[in-house]
């Protein structure tokens, strides 16, 4: 349940005696007994909602409250969702030095789907062994891929050797 269920008083449970009412059609009704509100409410198949308690006296709205909590409910969602998806992250493709043209392309295909929603994309190349004699083909596999990736995305950082590995970061544009 969020906060807002707990604070809202509805039908028997709001406690003063005399109300501000507004009814179905946002139409303001005047001070009436609360009672009448009750049955005004009934009357139309709804419920009678104490929206501002701190008033004097409380004003009260005749609502379907079970619609107003969904609403409530699916608004927090959109939000939830909105926030999310403006988070980018680091995706990170995996190569080595004698990565076959064909698999490169895929992957390169993998990154451009990953640039176009938004992310980062980190390309690593391994070396193991005697791999690391040939660290050119690291660097031209890494240009290779920059000069494919240079339309929808900057590099971020260029491809730089580290221990074992090379990476190579680019993001959208």
């Amino acid at each position: 349940m969020a906060k807002d269920d707990k604070r809202l008083k509805v039908n028997e449970r709001i406690r003063a005696e005399e109300v501000r009412l507004i009814d179905q059609d946002n139409n303001q009704v005047g001070v009436i007994e609360k009672f009448r509100a009750l049955g005004m409410a009934r009357e139309a198949g709804l419920d009678l909602v104490e929206v501002a308690p701190t008033s004097n006296p409380p004003v009260c709205r005749i609502m379907d409250y079970g619609k107003y909590l969904y609403q409530q409910k699916r608004k927090l969602r959109e939000a939830h969702k909105k926030h999310n998806f403006h988070a980018v992250t680091l995706k990170e493709i995996r190569l080595r030095p004698e990565t076959d043209p064909h698999d490169l392309e895929i992957k390169v295909k993998h990154a451009r789907e990953f640039i176009e929603k938004g992310h980062k994309v980190q390309f690593t190349i391994f070396f193991r062994g005697r791999q690391m004699l040939h660290q050119d083909r690291g660097h031209e596999i890494l240009k290779q891929i920059s000069e494919t990736m240079e339309d929808i995305a900057k590099i971020e950082k260029p491809g730089k050797m580290s221990h074992r590995r090379m990476t190579l970061t680019v993001a959208p544009k």
